[in-house]
């Protein structure tokens, strides 16, 4: 396995695993490789910096003063993605389990269009993605509303 950093035309870097540095060309040449983040065909190999192991008796860098816990998340974080559920909350529709039919609906012109959120399941959220319905998961789970 081989790993390149790749840009696309438009500026877009990114990284990709291929299985060798001939899979890549094969890919490449018949257009098969496309930006992670806009989709173009049009990538080239990026300037990469080398990995290199440090020898045998290198000393280990020296450990950081206080360990970063990344279970925990920091307090911006969580303030961030307490506003973001709540700006959802407040600009947008619940539908419920219902999102995959309502989405596809207004999609389709057959409902009026509106911001909405809910929850689908894995294989309704692929099906609407590969329709090119409009779709993207949120960094939390909705709170249910009951009767």
């Amino acid at each position: 396995m081989i790993q390149y950093s790749l840009k696309c035309s438009r500026g877009h870097t990114f990284d990709s695993w291929f299985q060798s540095a001939a899979a890549y060309d094969k890919l490449a040449s018949a257009g098969m490789v496309t930006c992670a983040v806009c989709g173009d065909v049009h990538v080239e190999k990026a300037i990469m910096t080398p990995r290199v192991r440090p020898a045998r008796n290198a000393q280990a860098p020296e450990p950081q003063d206080k360990p970063i816990d990344v279970a925990t998340p920091s307090p911006d974080i969580e303030q961030v993605l307490a506003d973001l559920r709540r700006k959802v909350e407040e600009n947008s529709d619940y539908v419920g389990k219902d999102f995959a039919t309502e989405a596809r609906k207004i999609h389709l012109g057959d409902a009026p269009e509106r911001a909405i959120y809910g929850e689908a399941k894995p294989d309704e959220a692929k099906a609407l993605i590969e329709d090119g319905v409009p779709v993207a998961p949120l960094p939390f789970l909705p709170t249910r509303k009951t009767n």
